[in-house]
């Protein structure tokens, strides 16, 4: 007679038992190898401790560093050093003062742009012409002249307060004061007074006339700021 009971599988069943157990968690799943191991803390071994001499020496407050006081400052003796340091240079470079007073703007008879200015140097040529710029700097101040040498214009710059500087002449002024404080306009053809040589001539022979007695001084010439002051012919140095 057959056999109506199914027939299961060895897995079959064994599929079937795990199915009943409850579920394992993974830890408890992991094998003996992998599963985490829990072990006693170690004692803590508390650290050795120093001699009473060490102690002492390690934990002794620093040293107290000597301090100065700041240096006193300049400021309160000298409110105003660079103007100081400038009349000292300039009092050093002119001593008399009359470089300073000629080209002082309280002077009725200072040389201004368009004047035809000769200045003198203690090593080389004399140069003249027109003053073109007055630069006021302290003991910087210079002035700018022009002059046609072999129909090529030249400029220079002179330093009045240079040791290289002899003299400064005014030879002839101005017919009138001009309306600006920089006379760049004369580089140009149009407005080019040419050569003063001639002029530059006339003043040193009638310079050398006057000196030796021979002729008199004239009438006072025209100037802008003091007629009565100033004189045609003879400069100021």
């Amino acid at each position: 007679m057959a056999c109506t009971k199914p027939i299961h599988s060895p897995l079959h069943q064994w599929h079937n038992i795990l199915r009943a157990l409850p579920t394992l968690s993974p830890i408890s799943a992991r094998p003996l190898s992998t599963a985490p191991q829990t072990t006693a803390p170690k004692p803590r071994i508390p650290p050795p401790r120093l001699p009473a001499n060490i102690s002492q020496k390690v934990f002794t407050p620093p040293k107290k560093i000597k301090t100065y006081p700041p240096p006193p400052s300049t400021r309160n003796h000298h409110p105003f050093a660079i103007a100081s340091i400038n009349e000292a240079h300039i009092t050093t470079l002119d001593p008399t003062g009359a470089r300073t007073r000629l080209f002082s703007r309280s002077n009725p008879d200072t040389p201004c742009v368009g004047d035809i200015l000769l200045t003198t140097f203690t090593t080389g040529d004399p140069f003249s012409g027109i003053c073109l710029n007055i630069r006021r700097r302290g003991p910087d101040t210079a002035i700018l002249l022009r002059n046609r040498m072999l129909t090529v214009g030249v400029e220079m710059w002179v330093k009045i307060y240079s040791p290289k500087v002899r003299s400064i002449e005014v030879v002839e002024r101005a017919a009138k004061r001009a309306r600006r404080a920089r006379l760049y306009y004369l580089r140009k053809p149009k407005h080019d007074r040419g050569s003063v040589e001639g002029v530059v001539e006339e003043y040193l022979k009638r310079r050398r006339l006057v000196r030796s007695g021979a002729v008199g001084v004239r009438e006072p010439g025209a100037s802008t700021k003091n007629p009565s002051a100033a004189r045609k012919g003879v400069g100021a140095r």
